[in-house]
């Protein structure tokens, strides 16, 4: 075993867990944060050109998630193969894979863009017949659209880059890419100095720059710095085994990822044609993605620790870190729930909210943060079951939550309340999936006990 492993295992293995945590989370909160920062700036800014044209970017959204999603997919397909090919000390195939993993980015991002060309104008028709909000909604992506080649070539990127385990740098090109689009949105929406007023254009193409200019920096790092693996080209070739394991390591994150698409799609058609709601939505969603998609960092800082002291029998650890890891998922979501009840005006005003948006928005806020402590602590469950192997019901804990047991949720309460039971069906969903939850995890109490040769838990 070589020093550098020694070490590793030494620090997952006998580290204080609260600091062990805090060390490792901080990176991918940053980097979560970050990543799922653009279509919060974008809409803040699209807000001041009026209400249609945040309900345009709202009705993007699910579009640019699903992409995204795509991107994270293949991006953890690649970072697992490539890691798990060092650890057996494989150099030769962790080379090939940051090639082909680079290249699989490419050509895959092109055939995203050209579907999402092909088929985003019904898409946008099945939600509206406001023909001003479906004009500037395919004004905002047939611009936004070109996103996705730079956005799966830098995600595949930094988790090449990751997987070597290297997490500062690729969180410092994407705060480049986002203080770039923050500074470039308000310049090209509105026209500041030499640059013309490009309206709704002018967010989408301050997107797809900010992503480039990420890409372009992780292409610089990786090629121009000393890194742990590099692109293998002499002797290179395309190996389907390897892309077929890239893909389905990737699965179940796309899964997940993309279930935040599906989400706001049937929320949208249930408060369809009420287009005020749907940009309330939008922008509500954009606030609470990025507090659940931070937390989601803090997770993935406590995956690998309650991984490596299952795997290595330590059931004391195992327990301390899903129990801090409780604490900090259910206390960040719990912070950011309060934030947004106590000031849903301060929040909506970041969208130049009109009286009638302000009028559905605050009290449906409201009700909608609700749920976010549950929220925190089931997420941290699942995790815990993926980390001990119960893989199937951490999948099934997350299904519920964001698709089997919501959408019917939306669609009873709505007979009964209107459109506050849209809203209520998110905590009451959220509170029923804890239960499920807590029921799978005391179950898998014999089966941790098994594994841990008859030490309790």
């Amino acid at each position: 075993m070589s020093d550098t492993a020694a070490a590793t295992e030494n620090k997952m293995g006998t580290a204080p867990i609260g600091r062990l945590i805090i060390s490792m989370s901080l990176p991918p909160v940053c980097s979560m944060f970050m990543q799922y920062s653009y279509n919060f700036v974008d809409s803040a800014f699209v807000a001041r050109l009026g209400e249609k044209a945040l309900t345009a970017v709202s009705l993007s959204f699910p579009v640019t998630s699903l992409m995204c999603s795509c991107s994270i997919g293949l991006g953890v397909g690649i970072n697992v193969v490539i890691a798990r090919s060092l650890g057996r000390k494989e150099q030769d195939k962790a080379n090939e894979v940051v090639t082909l993993g680079i290249l699989m980015a490419f050509v895959l991002g092109v055939l995203l863009n050209a579907l999402t060309a092909v088929f985003m104008g019904g898409y946008f028709r099945s939600f509206t017949t406001d023909e001003e909000i479906y004009r500037l909604a395919m004004e905002y992506m047939s611009v936004c659209v070109f996103m996705q080649i730079p956005n799966m070539v830098h995600i595949a990127i930094q988790k090449v880059i990751q997987a070597t385990g290297n997490m500062l740098a690729p969180m410092w090109f994407q705060i480049a890419g986002v203080v770039f689009n923050l500074v470039f949105d308000p310049i090209l929406i509105f026209g500041i100095g030499p640059f013309p007023a490009m309206g709704i254009k002018g967010a989408a193409l301050s997107t797809v720059l900010g992503f480039t200019f990420s890409m372009l920096l992780a292409f610089w790092v990786l090629l121009g710095t000393k890194q742990k693996v590099r692109m293998k080209i002499k002797g290179f070739r395309i190996d389907a085994a390897k892309m077929r394991e890239i893909f389905s390591l990737g699965l179940p994150s796309f899964i997940l990822n993309a279930l935040n698409s599906f989400t706001v799609s049937f929320a949208n058609l249930f408060l369809k044609p009420d287009m005020t709601a749907v940009a309330f939505f939008g922008a509500y969603f954009k606030a609470q993605h990025m507090i659940v998609m931070t937390v989601n960092g803090l997770i993935q800082g406590c995956l690998p620790i309650m991984s490596y002291n299952f795997g290595a029998r330590k059931p004391d650890r195992l327990k301390k870190a899903f129990h801090c890891g409780m604490f900090g998922a259910a206390g960040l979501m719990t912070l950011g729930g309060i934030l947004l009840f106590a000031v849903p005006v301060g929040v909506l005003a970041l969208f130049d909210a009109s009286e009638e948006l302000l009028a559905i928005g605050i009290p449906a806020m409201r009700i909608l943060v609700m749920g976010y402590t549950f929220n925190g602590l089931s997420m941290l469950i699942a995790t815990y079951l993926q980390a001990i192997g119960r893989v199937k019901d951490s999948m099934a804990v997350n299904m519920t939550r964001q698709l089997l047991l919501l959408v019917p949720m939306m669609w009873l309460l709505r007979q009964f309340m209107g459109m506050t039971g849209i809203w209520a069906a998110f905590p009451v969903t959220e509170l029923i999936t804890l239960c499920m939850a807590y029921i799978l995890l005391r179950n898998s109490r014999s089966y941790i006990d098994e594994k841990m040769s008859g030490e309790k838990i």
